[in-house]
């Protein structure tokens, strides 16, 4: 079974590393704003692009409009709970089948679901901050505020600490995923293709010989990997995890 044959490689792989891509979180029911159907919604309620309103530049020209997006929006993603593949894949982790896990999305899906040593390249929602003295904030204090929340300390204007559009990902969060994953002797990539930004930018990293791709859709990048899933990252996860119970 084929299900065996990659618990097999994951019980015999000494650091097995995790990229978590879009997929995995669309499988839960959340919304790809960016490339999704949302993204037109979205357009026509804010007469901008997702990508243009979370963007630095939106952010420093548009507090009002940047705030009112990010509370009705994103911070609704707070709301929603993890689907069964982010719990599967804390179970894979509590089973020493898994390690660190590595993803672009901001919705923190994998903390909330208990995943451990989870490197969020772009920060999380969950995350504010005040630019000027770096105090924190929570998601409720941002949600509770009139309009733009202001810092209680400085009355600098909040941000997120998460990476916007068009600004660079921090290089310490970089720098320690490139390391995990050129330890790794096993790399799957659930929910992405193979030319995705978050492969794009850790596959260069990996010199191993098992690159498990679990994804629904093919794409030409497909060939690079070592084995191939095609299916549900969530089902893939779940199957893994419910053939090594048998185990035990």
């Amino acid at each position: 079974m084929r299900e065996k044959n990659i618990l097999q490689i994951l019980e015999n792989s000494s650091h097995t590393v995790v990229l978590s891509g879009a997929g995995l979180m669309a499988e839960s029911g959340y919304p790809l704003l960016r490339d999704g159907a949302e993204s037109y919604d979205i357009e026509e309620k804010y007469g901008y692009s997702f990508e243009e309103i979370f963007s630095s530049g939106f952010y420093a020209a548009r507090k009002d409009l940047f705030f009112r997006f990010y509370k009705e929006v994103l911070l609704s993603i707070a709301e929603k709970p993890p689907g069964e593949g982010f719990y599967a894949l804390k179970g894979l982790q509590d089973r020493g089948l898994a390690g660190p896990v590595i993803t672009r999305r901001i919705a923190g899906l994998e903390d909330r679901a208990g995943c451990r040593d989870v490197i969020n390249l772009k920060g999380t929602i969950f995350h504010n901050i005040c630019p000027s003295c770096g105090r924190e904030y929570p998601v409720e204090y941002i949600r509770q505020a009139k309009g733009v929340p202001l810092c209680a300390d400085c009355m600098t204007a909040l941000r997120p600490d998460v990476c916007l559009f068009g600004e660079m990902i921090d290089n310490g969060r970089m720098t320690r995923a490139a390391q995990e994953v050129e330890r790794a002797d096993v790399l799957i990539v659930l929910g992405a293709s193979l030319s995705s930004p978050l492969c794009g930018q850790m596959l260069q990293y990996y010199s191993g010989s098992n690159l498990i791709l679990v994804n629904e859709e093919e794409h030409y990048s497909d060939q690079r990997a070592d084995i191939i899933i095609r299916g549900r990252s969530d089902r893939f996860l779940s199957d893994i995890l419910a053939e090594s119970d048998k185990q035990y």
